[in-house]
C-alpha cells in the first residue's frame, strides 16, 4: 500500500506544469522589492535615493561576459537579475529558431552552472520587448513586414520553452521527454543530470507591438503560464500609455507583475513617479519595480537630471512596502 501511495504521488508530481514546481521568488508578503537596472554598481543610485535596491538587473548578451554580472550583484548584496538578448554589440548571435532547435543550448547548460554555483536566486529576463522592431528576435520591421522565417512568433515562443525546460533542469531524460512533447530536439549534453538553479522567469513585452499590428501584439508572443513565473513591461515617462497598461494587467491575470524598466526621460517630471506609484499601489499584483538609471551617468534617465522626480522617489521609496534586501541579504 506504500509504494502504491507513494507511486501515485509521485506520479501527480510529474505530472504536475513547471510551473508548479517553479518558485517566483516573491518578495515577503505585502512587500514590493524596488530596484536598480543598468550600470556596474548601485553605489550612485544609493545615494540618490537613500535606498538599498533589492534587485540589480543586468543587461547581458548570449555568449557573452558574466562574471562581472554575478560579482556585481554579490559586492551590492542585491538580488541579480539578468536581462538577456541575442544582440552582442550590434551582431546577433543567435536566432529564435536556433534556440529553439538547440543551437544555444552550450550557453544555456552554462549558465544553469554558474547560477547554482552562484548560490543565490536569479530572476531571468529572457529576449525581452518582442513585440519591438529594435529587438532582433522581433517577428516583425518597422514597417509592419515580417522579418523572416527563423522569427516568427511561434519560433519565439518555442525558444522560450526550450531555454526555460533546460535551465530548470533536473534529469536530462525529462527534460528531453519534454522538449520532445513540444516536437522539439532533445538537450545537447551528454550529462545524466543538468543543473537546477534557483530561477525564476519574467516575461516583459511592450504593452502594445511596435509596429502595431496583429500579429505584434503581446498575446502571440506569449509561450504559456506554465513557462512563465512573472509577467511585466517597461513603462517610461516619455511615453506613459497608462490605458494600454491596464489593458495589458487584466489580460495577463495569476501572476505577479513587474516593472522591469521604469525611468523618467526628457523633463523632471514628479508627477508622472507619483501617478505610477500611486497606480502601483491599486493594483496589488505589482511586486517589482527597477528603475533603469543606465549605463552612463549622463544617460537620459539619470536622476540626477530630475531634482523634483528624484525628491518624490525618496520620499515614496521610504513606505515600509518597498523592502530594501532579498531575505538571502537582509541585514
Amino acid at each position: 500500500m506504500r509504494l502504491a501511495v507513494a507511486f501515485i504521488a509521485a506520479a501527480a508530481l510529474s505530472a504536475l506544469p513547471a510551473s508548479a514546481q517553479a518558485a517566483p521568488l516573491l518578495p515577503p508578503p505585502g512587500k514590493v522589492f524596488a530596484g536598480v537596472t543598468g550600470g556596474y554598481d548601485t553605489i550612485g543610485f544609493e545615494r540618490q535615493t537613500g535606498r538599498h535596491p533589492a534587485v540589480f538587473q543586468f543587461f547581458s548578451a548570449w555568449n557573452g561576459s558574466l562574471e562581472y554580472i554575478f560579482r556585481g550583484a554579490e559586492q551590492s548584496q542585491s538580488r541579480l537579475m539578468m536581462h538577456i538578448s541575442t544582440d552582442r554589440g550590434g551582431r546577433e548571435v543567435i536566432t529564435p529558431k536556433g534556440i529553439a532547435t538547440g543551437e544555444g543550448d552550450g550557453f544555456i547548460l552554462n549558465l544553469g552552472d554558474r547560477i547554482a554555483e552562484h548560490g543565490a536566486p536569479v530572476y531571468i529576463r529572457l529576449m525581452s520587448e518582442m513585440n519591438a522592431h529594435w529587438n532582433k528576435y522581433c517577428a516583425y520591421l518597422p514597417s509592419g513586414r515580417r522579418r523572416g522565417p527563423q522569427y516568427t512568433t511561434r519560433w519565439y515562443r518555442q525558444a522560450w520553452r526550450r531555454f526555460v525546460l533546460v535551465m530548470r533542469g533536473g534529469p536530462t531524460a525529462e527534460v528531453n521527454a519534454k522538449l520532445r512533447a513540444l516536437h522539439l530536439p532533445p538537450v545537447d549534453s551528454a550529462r545524466d543530470e543538468l543543473a537546477q538553479p534557483e530561477v525564476s522567469f519574467l516575461w516583459v513585452p511592450q504593452v502594445a507591438g511596435a509596429p502595431d499590428v496583429p500579429g505584434n501584439a503581446p498575446r502571440a508572443y506569449w509561450p504559456g503560464s506554465r513557462y512563465v513565473d512573472w509577467v511585466g513591461t517597461d513603462f517610461y515617462a516619455k511615453f506613459p500609455n497608462w490605458s494600454g497598461l491596464e489593458r495589458f494587467y487584466r489580460q495577463f491575470r495569476g501572476k505577479p507583475f513587474v516593472f522591469a524598466e521604469w525611468a523618467l526621460w526628457g523633463r523632471d517630471d514628479a508627477a508622472f513617479v507619483r501617478s505610477l506609484f500611486r497606480w502601483t499601489r491599486g493594483h496589488r499584483r505589482v511586486r517589482m519595480m527597477l528603475y533603469n538609471q543606465g549605463v552612463r551617468d549622463a544617460g537620459p534617465f539619470n536622476l540626477a537630471h530630475y531634482p523634483r522626480g528624484l525628491a518624490t522617489l525618496r520620499r515614496v521609496l521610504r513606505a515600509p512596502r518597498f523592502a530594501e534586501f532579498t531575505p538571502e541579504y537582509r541585514r
